[in-house]
């Protein structure tokens, strides 16, 4: 017994199999015996001999007075043998619409919404090679004329998301966006007829996909839109891999606004449903939820929680967590050599295993889009605080020196340097002529010692007025309780 069949017999569990015999009953059971004679043998033919194979399942359908078990079982094997081995998708598309024919009565609802799923899986799988988009469209069209027709609402709208999502496979967004409107309106016409939880599940699958589409089209004001949407719906049961879905897309959405720690979150939330639904996709997320991670500047190390804690020696991880250990401890040139991809000309040369494992990284970190777009930002965020490391001994240093120790260009130092000095990161001014940087410690000392005197006046001034209005009377309320607590021996002089 094979699938096909094994599928038949599981979708037949609620039939009734009480035996009543009658007169009748022996010629019933040769004619049943023989069309399953021809099926098995029709079945037997279809590697060898496809096209006899074909005629065979072909002639137990016409001889068929009634529709049954056996005539739908042909049709399937007919559909399956045109489109994937015979590779006639409108030879298939004839035989799947007259199987569908079948589904009202002649078999169970179960095996019926079983053989459609397989039939669309691999009808849009492009296990026989490239489908044309019009043909799709075909299967999916006469799928839903028939559930309509059998008032099978249910598995009409499980289809309609199957076909979304091939869509968005194929990028098809024109399509995609219209079948999206239409999930909408079913979704809202059944709103009285559903109960709430079954609703708010299929609004979160419908809400995965657009905004799945939306993040591909960049147009993150409707993702923004979609993603508070998304969130806004409370009675729901969805799929962990939904979920997944769409905090993804939203930790990407913060990671275009710069926002590193939402970001974060919202990556170790897709992990964590990614990997309670077996996703292969939560490796990718944890590697998104690391640079995320990094950007915050946080010192504490991702792969410390419960969560991540497994995946940390994974061959697809190791490149991640070596750049974490890297950015922690501020080795910016060790960062470079596992972003660079090839390494150095002598490396590639006398040591192939280094050139193995940079050629590892740029297939784990650098061949993804994603994380390439912000690997920029990471290096400046990292060559920012190796900076500051490196010029704290000094009070004057060259810019080529500078350049040379972080391994980039002059220009790009100096705009490092730049912005540190006018965030108040860094007390100095860069000679454009000499190309030097001039630390003033003398300010900075000078600045912290007027802060401290500016502090002490304050607090003297302040002691001095709650002392004149305590002598004057003129407050009800002990002006000394405003008095800093470190002043607190003085609340109670009597002046």
């Amino acid at each position: 017994m094979d699938d096909d069949d094994a599928d038949y017999m599981q979708g037949s569990d609620d039939e009734d199999y009480g035996f009543d015999y009658s007169d009748n009953d022996e010629a019933d059971d040769s004619g049943s015996a023989d069309v399953e004679n021809m099926y098995y043998t029709a079945k037997s033919k279809k590697e060898d001999d496809p096209e006899q194979a074909l005629r065979e399942f072909k002639a137990i359908v016409d001889q068929e007075t009634e529709k049954g078990d056996w005539g739908f079982k042909a049709l399937k094997q007919s559909t399956k043998l045109l489109f994937l081995q015979l590779h006639r998708p409108a030879d298939a598309l004839r035989t799947y619409m007259q199987l569908l024919t079948y589904t009202k009565s002649a078999v169970t609802r179960n095996y019926s919404e079983k053989t459609i799923n397989g039939i669309l899986d691999y009808v849009g799988g492009g296990k026989s090679g490239p489908v044309e988009v019009d043909v799709l469209e075909r299967f999916y069209q006469a799928t839903n004329e028939a559930l309509k027709e059998a008032k099978n609402e249910r598995l009409s709208v499980k289809t309609n998301l199957k076909l979304a999502k091939l869509w968005l496979d194929r990028k098809e967004y024109g399509r995609l966006s219209k079948l999206i409107q239409e999930l909408h309106a079913t979704t809202k016409a059944a709103m009285d007829n559903e109960d709430q939880s079954q609703r708010g599940t299929q609004l979160l699958e419908i809400y995965a996909l657009e905004i799945q589409m939306h993040n591909e089209m960049r147009n993150f004001k409707k993702l923004k839109e979609i993603y508070n949407a998304a969130n806004s719906v409370r009675s729901a049961i969805p799929h962990p891999r939904i979920m997944g879905v769409i905090k993804e897309c939203g930790g990407k959405m913060w990671m275009g606004e710069r926002r590193w720690n939402r970001a974060s979150e919202d990556f170790f939330e897709s992990f964590r449903n990614y990997d309670e639904a077996g996703s292969q996709q939560r490796i990718q997320v944890l590697k998104y939820l690391v640079l995320a991670n990094m950007l915050t500047g946080s010192e504490v190390n991702p792969f410390d929680s419960q969560e991540t804690k497994p995946y940390k020696n994974d061959p697809q991880i190791k490149a991640m967590t070596d750049l974490v250990d890297a950015y922690q401890r501020r080795e910016v040139h060790s960062a470079e050599k596992i972003l660079d991809g090839v390494g150095y000309t002598f490396e590639r040369v006398w040591y192939p295993g280094i050139l193995t494992f940079y050629l590892d990284n740029r297939s784990t970190i650098m061949d993804d889009a994603f994380i390439y777009s912000y690997i920029g930002e990471l290096l400046k965020s990292l060559r920012t605080q190796y900076l500051i490391d490196l010029i704290k001994p000094y009070t004057r240093l060259d810019l080529s020196f500078l350049a040379k120790q972080l391994n980039v260009e002059v220009a790009d130092v100096e705009e490092l340097l730049i912005g540190l000095i006018l965030e108040g990161e860094v007390e100095g001014r860069i000679d454009q002529v000499g190309m030097r940087l001039e630390l003033d410690r003398t300010q900075a000392l000078e600045k912290k010692r007027y802060a401290a005197l500016q502090s002490w006046t304050e607090t003297l001034e302040g002691v001095h007025a709650a002392a004149v209005a305590k002598v004057a009377g003129r407050s009800t309320v002990d002006p000394f309780m405003m008095v800093p607590e470190r002043y607190a021996e003085f609340r109670d002089t009597t002046f």
